[in-house]
Formats: C-alpha cells, structure tokens, sequence
C-alpha cells in the first residue's frame, strides 16, 4: 500500500499523523486495561513502558498497512 495525503476537511494530512493517532487511541485502551489489572504497579517505570508500548503498537500498525 502507498502512504498518500489524506484530504480531511480541505486540510492535507499525512497518513503517518492518522495513525500517530490510531496508535495514541489504543495505547490508552491498553493503559486502562493494565490500570484495571493492577499490571502498572509491577512496571519499574510506567511512563517508559507506556512510551514503549505506543512505539511498539505504532510500529506493528505502519508494518501491517505498509504490507
């Protein structure tokens, strides 16, 4: 698949920015998920864990569209 402009609203987006955001979305689904567990208390640092989950989800969504 080709990453092209996406046009919102008379304004030309990156595809990169959308899923950037898709990304951020499901980050946060899994934050509540692991918050409800009690799993962030066992993290050493939560908020290197939570960058790093983002830069992991971030990257399996550009590898699968890119695919």
């Amino acid at each position: 698949m080709k990453f092209v402009e996406i046009n919102l609203f008379g304004v030309y987006v990156a595809p990169m920015s959308l899923l950037m955001v898709a990304a951020w979305l499901t980050t946060l689904a899994l934050r509540r998920a692991a918050g409800r567990f009690g799993l962030l208390q066992y993290v050493w640092h939560p908020a290197l864990f939570l960058f790093a989950t983002y830069m992991i989800v971030l990257s399996s969504m550009v590898l699968v569209i890119a695919h």
